[in-house]
């Protein structure tokens, strides 16, 4: 274990927090709020802290897969807490476990608060809650990787073990110009939907604020209402950024390039399916509640805001049918595309799953028949479905497990259910006590410690904070 580079790395991750601090001071400026000493204060300790980590540099930069994994979940330990101290010194979070909460759920792109009245904030943490979302949305390592000075192939480590999805593949041959691409893509699809807001109306803090928390696909909003107090204008952009921030980033790389074989996979297209399709049996069954059109309007705004574990609402969806219900809480499970901004089991987990199940009937019919799994002409290794078939095996364990803690809370089985798989799958509310109009802050401290865990481990994909339990990775 190269211990001197990953404190190393941790103490890049403190210097970068001292910088991302920079907009919630610029902003408590401008408003002229008290809480910019308490941001400066906590971007100066940031700051001195990661120059103390970094002064002297490891002479061995070399990272293996365990260690980048490790670096992986450390990094966004770090980040949580560093991101969680300017809420709690300021006194608008009280509770340090709650400010915990509030600052991972926005760097993990949850979205699920602690926080009752919103508009009770300052306007410094309101950008700096949805700020964590920008950041936490393409991944802070993936960011990182640009300027640290460390070989490809421990990119590669660090960017695996960071980026959500069962695989990750290189654009260009090398990894720094990977993760510059991406993040071109993303700053300009964040700039056209901040300046598509600006033209409905939204002020440019408003409209800041929700192509922040809508490019890292995480919920946090600047009103109470969440979105629904925006014009339908408004709504449907929300609405179509969110989707398009669900897909695959590679995918808009081969737009780019013109080709559109390699863009429009296989993955993107069930999850456009799944998506058209749930919008359309919402919109059926809850058009006598609504205008067709508003039915239409709300169904994809929920939809879209849920499938990509975004988290906005419109509308109170926990008093929908049943049917529109369950159908919501499907998808809160299929989640967005690997290699997207959202959370969720993946689409393309989804996909391998079934074409496994396929299989093994073929098999059970076929014996001596030869069978592969096939995606978008290429063959799936059996290290890739073997992996798949492991993720979800944990998955479950970890949501049985967190569901079996949080109930010692004695809140209903929905409530317990559905807080657990927003967390878990990284997308904010629930239904009944954690539905779109309520928050979590009623949760006990353990549950709350618990609830910490099941974001953290859905955005890093489980494996990297399972390692951080496991005694043999600490050993040399």
């Amino acid at each position: 274990m190269n211990y001197r580079m990953i404190f190393y790395v941790l103490g890049w991750i403190l210097f970068f927090v001292a910088l991302f601090l920079f907009v919630p001071d610029i902003t408590a400026l401008i408003y002229s709020e008290s809480v910019f000493w308490i941001y400066c204060c906590v971007s100066l300790i940031c700051l001195l802290a990661g120059f103390i980590i970094t002064r002297k540099r490891p002479e061995n930069k070399t990272l293996y897969a365990r260690e980048g994994h490790v670096i992986a979940a450390l990094s966004w330990i770090t980040l949580s807490i560093s991101g969680a101290l300017p809420l709690f010194l300021t006194g608008e979070i009280p509770s340090f476990i709650d400010a915990l909460f509030e600052s991972v759920s926005g760097f993990t792109t949850t979205g699920a608060s602690v926080v009752a009245d919103v508009e009770a904030l300052s306007h410094a943490t309101l950008i700096w809650r949805s700020f964590t979302h920008w950041i936490g949305g393409m991944g802070v390592l993936v960011f990182i990787m640009v300027f640290l000075p460390l070989s490809g192939a421990t990119n590669m480590h660090i960017m695996k073990a960071e980026s959500p999805g069962p695989s990750v593949s290189k654009l260009v041959p090398r990894v720094k110009k990977t993760a510059s691409l991406l993040y071109s893509i993303y700053f300009v699809l964040t700039l056209v939907e901040f300046v598509l807001l600006l033209c409905g109306g939204m002020s440019v803090f408003q409209a800041l604020n929700t192509a922040f928390a809508t490019a890292g696909t995480g919920g946090f909003g600047v009103l109470n209402t969440s979105i629904g107090s925006f014009s339908p204008y408004i709504q449907i952009i929300v609405t179509i950024f969110m989707l398009l921030f669900s897909i695959n980033f590679n995918s808009y790389y081969f737009l780019i390039k013109g080709k559109l074989r390699e863009a429009f996979t296989t993955e993107v297209r069930v999850f456009l399916l799944i998506v058209f399709l749930t919008i359309l049996l919402i919109t059926i069954n809850i058009t006598g509640i609504y205008t067709t059109e508003d039915a239409l309007r709300y169904s994809a705004f929920s939809v879209a805001s849920l499938i990509s574990t975004t988290g906005y609402s419109t509308v109170d969806f926990n008093q929908w049918p049943e049917i529109s219900r369950a159908l919501l809480v499907l998808v809160m499970f299929v989640g967005a595309c690997a290699g997207s901004t959202g959370g969720g089991i993946k689409v393309s987990r989804i996909v391998i799953l079934f074409k496994g199940l396929a299989k093994e009937i073929k098999v059970m019919i076929h014996p001596r028949q030869v069978s592969k799994i096939q995606i978008d002409s290429h063959s799936i290794d059996h290290e890739t479905v073997r992996s798949v078939n492991v993720y979800m095996v944990c998955y479950v364990l970890i949501f049985v497990l967190s569901l079996l803690v949080i109930s010692f809370d004695d809140h209903d089985m929905v409530t317990n259910f559905t807080a657990v798989t927003a967390t878990i799958n990284n997308i904010g509310p629930g239904l009944e006590l954690v539905g779109p109009t309520a928050n979590f802050a009623f949760f006990s401290d353990p549950a709350k410690l618990v609830l910490i865990f099941d974001m953290l481990a859905g955005r890093l994909e489980l494996f990297p904070m399972l390692l951080l339990f496991t005694p043999a990775t600490w050993k040399k």
